[in-house]
């Protein structure tokens, strides 16, 4: 008997099990990848929304201070600092557009927030900055698989 017809002999009556192990690989494989995929996205979301909160606060607190100067809480420049700080730390986990966009709109704030309330360049240079984030943030959510 050769050694091939004993293998090829072997092989047709394991050949079930053979397949089986292939599925199995496969299927454990792909579900791994999956897995993986979907908390990605699950966390690429979840850190969105919260940039995407913490952009309208941002907002908010621009218009108040531009707006309503004279009223507004003297702190409120320090609660902007803590609320673009927040922003940056919420995208370090995001894709690099939005960490791009997180530096730039803290420069824009470190540049602008005194002129707030008397510069109207300086209210437009900021929202501009937010305006431009909230885009590319809401842009990666729909990519998302």
């Amino acid at each position: 008997m050769r050694p091939y017809a004993r293998f090829h002999e072997q092989l047709q009556r394991n050949l079930v099990a053979v397949i089986s192990v292939f599925i199995a690989v496969g299927s454990l494989s792909y579900n791994t990848w999956r897995n993986e995929k979907s908390e990605y996205n699950r966390n690429q979301r979840q850190a969105s929304f919260e940039v995407l909160l913490k952009l309208g606060e941002l907002r908010e607190l621009v218009y108040h201070l531009h707006f309503d100067s004279d009223t507004v809480v003297k702190n409120a420049a320090r609660t902007g600092w803590a609320t673009v700080f927040t922003i940056n730390d919420l995208t370090q986990v995001l894709e690099e557009p939005i960490s791009v966009a997180a530096v730039s709109l803290r420069a824009s704030w470190d540049e602008h927030w005194e002129g707030l309330g008397s510069d109207r360049a300086s209210k437009d240079a900021i929202v501009l900055e937010i305006d431009s984030m909230r885009d590319i943030t809401l842009k990666m959510l729909q990519e998302l698989d």
